[in-house]
């Protein structure tokens, strides 16, 4: 697959003393090699939860220091809610949303975004949705009946359009408007050359 250009549509921010799962716009982020900075989830390290294949609460790589949703797969995910208002990248608690990438979900682990300033960041991992986001939105949002919706109906929606989270390679700034070019990881060549003998 060809690299892509796209476009940064929105960047957030969730400071570390405030203990909800949103995240605040603003104007741009600041990247190191620790994470971004002045966001919860930036450092080295993190503690282990239930879905890691190490104990809860084992200290391990972080491997989540960004997280970034598609304008296109958040579209998705409203329409699959049917509420009765869109649900925004700031509630899902992402830090970047891209527009132009229409299945970032599906780019694999390795793949880059290269910003302007100079940032690259890579691809982790899938993020898939939770049930303490799911809960959270039943708490937020009805459907366009004005009903509740179950704390799993985030789940269901989210289900393959979650997005992504990653790593830092190179620091810089990224903002809203910036142009990012997407490579999706390719195999090295002696891959494919071993894999033919």
């Amino acid at each position: 697959m060809k690299s892509i250009t796209a476009i940064v549509d929105s960047v957030y921010l969730g400071a570390p003393n405030i203990d909800d799962l949103a995240k605040q716009p603003c104007a741009l982020l600041e990247m190191t090699l620790d994470g971004i900075v002045g966001d919860r989830h930036s450092g080295q390290s993190r503690q282990a939860w239930g879905h890691d294949k190490q104990p809860a609460g084992t200290v391990r790589r972080n491997e989540r220091l960004w997280s970034a949703m598609s304008v296109e797969e958040l579209a998705e995910i409203n329409q699959s809610m049917d509420l009765n208002r869109p649900v925004t990248a700031a509630d899902l608690g992402v830090n970047l949303c891209f527009k132009g990438i229409v299945n970032l979900s599906q780019l694999a682990k390795g793949s880059t975004l290269a910003f302007p300033s100079g940032a690259e960041l890579i691809v982790e991992e899938y993020n898939p949705p939770c049930l303490d986001m799911g809960e959270k939105l039943a708490g937020l949002y009805t459907d366009k009946a004005g009903q509740p919706i179950t704390t799993t109906a985030f789940s269901q929606a989210a289900k393959f359009t979650r997005g992504v989270v990653g790593v830092v390679e190179v620091g810089g700034v990224i903002k809203a408007g910036d142009e990012v070019v997407v490579t999706p990881y390719q195999p090295p060549i002696w891959i494919a050359r071993l894999s033919k003998n």
